[in-house]
């Protein structure tokens, strides 16, 4: 069994739209009942919603759609929709716009709110603003403080997921470590 494409009901409105495919191999495709596609075709059901192109997201080619519009048995063939996460490093030091440097004080608070395990170098490093800010919004004596509210550096592109995890995962390891520090000197007293 292949994978749905991403929104397989807008994918479907598309399709209906675009090609000459059966309503069976379109409900196949999308893992929609063939009565929902039936549906989309009369105007019945996805009102709406906006058509989806599947071959500019790359689940499908105009190739794949042709063979199946010339053969009813064939189903359509989803292209791997795996998301590569790149291990290349490329941090370069770019420019940021001003409407865009209230979002790092913002993305701090967020941290500090969502993530207090994180040492404030580790965030001061994740979002690009010196220590002493992130110390100042943890201690609430930043200057802007009253005017923050606390916005997720991930959805703003700050940094990756990724990159918040692998500090996540250095945060527990520290914790861990102070830890069996504390034990050992409790166990030497």
């Amino acid at each position: 069994m292949s994978n749905a494409p991403l929104m397989p009901m807008a994918t479907a409105v598309w399709l209906v739209e675009n090609t000459t495919l059966t309503f069976r191999q379109i409900a196949d495709f999308c893992k929609l009942h063939e009565v929902e596609v039936q549906g989309i075709a009369d105007g019945e059901v996805a009102k709406g919603i906006k058509a989806y192109n599947p071959i500019i997201s790359g689940q499908l080619s105009r190739e794949e759609i042709e063979l199946s519009s010339k053969d009813e048995a064939r189903p359509l063939k989803i292209n791997n929709t795996d998301i590569e996460i790149s291990n290349t490093e490329n941090k370069i030091k770019k420019y940021v716009p001003l409407s865009k440097r209230q979002d790092k004080p913002d993305s701090a608070l967020w941290l500090i709110k969502h993530h207090n395990t994180l040492k404030d170098s580790q965030i001061a490093k994740l979002i690009g603003i010196t220590k002493n800010s992130v110390t100042s919004i943890r201690n609430k004596s930043y200057w802007n403080f009253n005017n923050l509210s606390p916005k997720d550096p991930v959805a703003l592109n700050l940094f990756t997921q990724k990159d918040l995890l692998s500090a996540l995962e250095k945060a527990e390891r520290r914790i861990k470590r102070e830890k069996k520090e504390k034990e050992k000197q409790k166990q030497s007293i």
